[in-house]
């Protein structure tokens, strides 16, 4: 198996699921996402009746009813990655949250990347259609430690301020 495709699992809004395997980048084409299934065929599934795909680890969770595995969809406290920390509502009224790249990938014209809370799980990333959404909010901005300033150059002599008590010479 090339690194070039990953594990996946594409949950439907009708609840069923198919696991395969998905191109690393660019997985939709014309309205559909594309899946090498288990058992070698090519499916291509409309991204209108994906609710989220979900890079796993393993397809073997020990779950048929829910092999994502998503122990948390909601952050407990502050997210301790970088990014957008966004609270999401779905067509279903499902809610996940998570965090999303602050960049450009945000306004991909078919769906966007989210971390989700619980990276320990089966779930590594998720990717959401943007016809999934109800609702989105952007929680906060969370970003690295602000970095230190240089210190500034000294000023020449003339261009500091006077001593407000001068030396007394004798």
């Amino acid at each position: 198996m090339s690194s070039s495709r990953k594990k996946a699992i594409v949950r439907k809004f009708t609840r069923d699921w198919v696991g395969g395997y998905i191109a690393a980048t660019d997985f939709t084409r014309q309205g559909a996402v594309e899946l090498l299934d288990l058992s070698g065929k090519v499916l291509a599934i409309s991204i209108q009746d994906v609710k989220w795909v979900c890079f796993v680890r393993d397809f073997n969770s020990g779950e048929m009813d829910n092999p994502e595995k998503f122990v948390r969809k909601n952050y407990s406290g502050r997210p301790r990655g970088e990014g957008l920390w966004l609270r999401l509502q779905l067509r279903d009224g499902d809610t996940l949250e998570g965090l999303a790249e602050n960049g450009i990938g945000l306004l991909d014209a078919d769906g966007f990347f989210l971390t989700p809370p619980d990276t320990r799980s089966n779930t590594q990333r998720v990717w959401l259609p943007r016809t999934s959404l109800a609702e989105l909010e952007v929680v906060a901005v969370i970003s690295s430690a602000a970095k230190k300033k240089p210190p500034a150059a000294a000023k020449p002599e003339e261009a500091q301020q006077e001593t407000l008590f001068p030396l007394a010479r004798n």
